[in-house]
């Protein structure tokens, strides 16, 4: 998820210049920028998240740069989940059957993701669109539309993330890490008492 940054933006040709126009006060100086097919170009930060498909928690929310590859970072974040998660599933930034291929050698874990026909060009590739298009894989890829989706767009609205609060890396990751475990403790909780662990908001905001 990306994150507009707090303060003026910067625009891309002045900031690989490292010009900053005259006027131009508070700019995000460590912000980067990226593009989405939701959001268009974001200058800011990004947010990387984990959600369990089976119960609707969250199992992270961590910064991370707008720019960042998300396909290596749920690699790093997946490390400790093995014997624990059978599949992990993410969209077409992870379409790589090389990490495919470790996913199954290390963590004993089937990458579902959405894989690119024109791609395919040769045996392994083929096979590995082949499994993505099995009844299985695809109902689980589905699920990411009702579960990992909306789960960003819960802290999104909860702490009014459409402008990050504060600048720099340093300062938002550690904010964005205090989110994430502000929404895990009352998901916890409302888990335990078998309530909804989307309808948190007012736990978590006090």
């Amino acid at each position: 998820m990306m994150n507009q940054a707090k303060g003026p933006i910067w625009h891309k040709k002045q900031k690989d210049k490292g010009i900053i126009p005259k006027g131009l006060r508070g700019v995000d100086k460590e912000a980067t920028w990226c593009k989405s097919h939701a959001d268009g170009w974001v200058y800011g930060h990004g947010s990387f998240s984990m959600t369990s498909h089976r119960n609707p928690v969250l199992g992270c929310f961590i910064w991370m740069k707008n720019s960042g590859n998300e396909a290596k970072r749920m690699w790093h974040e997946t490390f400790n989940l093995k014997g624990i998660v059978d599949f992990v599933s993410m969209d077409s930034k992870a379409d790589s059957y090389p990490l495919f291929r470790e996913f199954r050698r290390q963590r004993s874990m089937t990458l579902v993701t959405s894989s690119r026909r024109k791609q395919n060009k040769n045996k392994n590739r083929i096979e590995m669109h082949r499994l993505m298009k099995t009844p299985k894989l695809k109902q689980i890829y589905k699920e990411r539309s009702c579960r990992v989706e909306p789960m960003q767009g819960l802290i999104k609205d909860i702490f009014d993330l459409d402008r990050c609060w504060m600048r720099g890396n340093s300062s938002n990751r550690w904010l964005f890490a205090a989110m994430g475990i502000a929404v895990q403790m009352h998901q916890l909780t409302a888990f335990k008492e078998k309530r909804s662990t989307w309808k948190i908001k007012a736990e978590v905001l006090g």
